[in-house]
């Protein structure tokens, strides 16, 4: 019980004077307080730690084995987000024209559809006829280039052995067994085809809800920021979101501009498979910085063993092809995207290539650029700030 006298107050030793000196009542320890240990503290007895590091190792382990088991859902959720970004300028400038979202999002989507159902009625029975006419033509093929005067040059300079190369090649491409193990893996490339149709109607579905809620979406992201930095945040996700949209449907022009240009110079050289070649353009050309160069020289290749000067003749309006679409075009097409320094293109490109393929290859340069974002509005001013 309390006398009504008040307590003392608390001494602690002064070091400069080595004096008592009173303590105010709010900074005083508390004698009864324990210090908490630190986890890593909790380390020293050998069954615990062994228990928490097998723990945490089982958990990481099974972590990594649902991201590999949905990693192709990922991937169809990274696709479609992409392709809502790209999606998104059209319907932005729509919305300028005073059409609401919704309308905007339906006449796209209607437009697209109405094209890639034509593009399809127009290629894959052409495709299919040219692809059979390619893997049938193939001895043809050969007996023409050994008749053509390139390939007596070339049998002149490397002699027999040439043609013992080549009679091995046909005898290898027109064998049963070379036959059957194409059908296999053309039955494997038609269940491909099937369930990338799967997985496209997928993507589609998606970037259908995406599209339809990005607003929301970015609006719901943005509130993960402090209140004092969402302006900012803002402003750079805005950036960010129109930078990649405008890099990816500048990336679809260009390859359509170069499957166009790969489709008339093999219709005039009178090339084989026209149609065939400008699909490929279109699909290899849409891989960033070292498409139209990949495309170039497979096409110029493939084109001499029908003949060396249209081959010629090919790959120097292709390369002149090249040259103004990277000074002319290119700035043209991409003059809203952030532009970012070659060197990481290339670095960007084989590192997003070499983990997610095509689709890594795709979306590595503008991950690049909004990463050189970052780097110049966020980190580089603070490191400005100090002094």
């Amino acid at each position: 019980m309390s006398d009504g006298t008040p307590s003392p107050t608390p001494l602690a030793a002064d070091p400069a004077t080595g004096t008592d000196v009173a303590v105010p009542p709010d900074v005083a320890p508390d004698p009864s307080a324990r210090p908490r240990r630190p986890f890593w503290a909790h380390l020293d007895a050998p069954f615990t730690a062994g228990l928490l590091l097998t723990l945490g190792g089982l958990a990481a382990l099974l972590l990594g084995i649902a991201i590999s088991n949905i990693a192709t859902v990922l991937i169809y959720i990274a696709l479609a987000a992409f392709a809502s970004l790209g999606v998104d300028p059209v319907l932005k400038r729509l919305e300028r024209r005073n059409v609401k979202r919704a309308w905007a999002i339906v006449i796209v989507f209607f437009g697209l559809a109405v094209v890639g159902i034509g593009v399809l009625a127009l290629i894959v029975p052409t495709l299919i006829h040219q692809i059979t006419a390619f893997v049938t033509g193939i001895p043809s093929t050969i007996a023409n280039f050994e008749n053509s005067d390139f390939y007596a040059w070339l049998e002149g300079y490397f002699g027999e052995g040439l043609t013992l190369l080549v009679d091995e090649a046909q005898k290898f491409l027109t064998s049963p067994a070379t036959i059957a193990a194409v059908s296999g893996g053309l039955l494997r490339v038609g269940v491909g085809v099937a369930t990338a149709i799967s997985g496209g109607l997928i993507v589609i579905v998606l970037t259908l809800y995406f599209v339809a809620s990005l607003p929301a979406i970015k609006e719901s992201l943005i509130r993960f920021a402090p209140a004092r930095n969402r302006p900012k945040v803002g402003r750079m996700t805005d950036e960010i979101t129109d930078s990649i949209g405008s890099y990816l449907m500048g990336m679809v022009l260009l390859a359509f501009f170069n499957s166009i240009v790969a489709f008339f110079l093999h219709l005039f050289l009178q090339l084989p498979y026209p149609l065939l070649m400008a699909v490929l353009a279109f699909l290899i050309t849409i891989i960033p910085l070292v498409g139209p160069v990949l495309y170039w020289i497979f096409a110029s290749v493939l084109a001499v063993f029908t003949s060396p000067v249209a081959a010629l003749i090919f790959a120097i309006a292709y390369l002149v092809y090249i040259q103004i679409e990277a000074y002319v075009i290119t700035p043209k097409v991409m003059s809203k995207a952030i532009a970012i320094p070659g060197a990481l293109v290339v670095i960007g490109a084989l590192i997003g290539g070499t983990l997610l393929g095509l689709l890594g290859a795709l979306i590595a340069v503008p991950v690049t650029a909004s990463i050189l974002l970052i780097i110049k509005q966020v980190f580089i001013p603070k490191q400005d700030a100090k002094l």
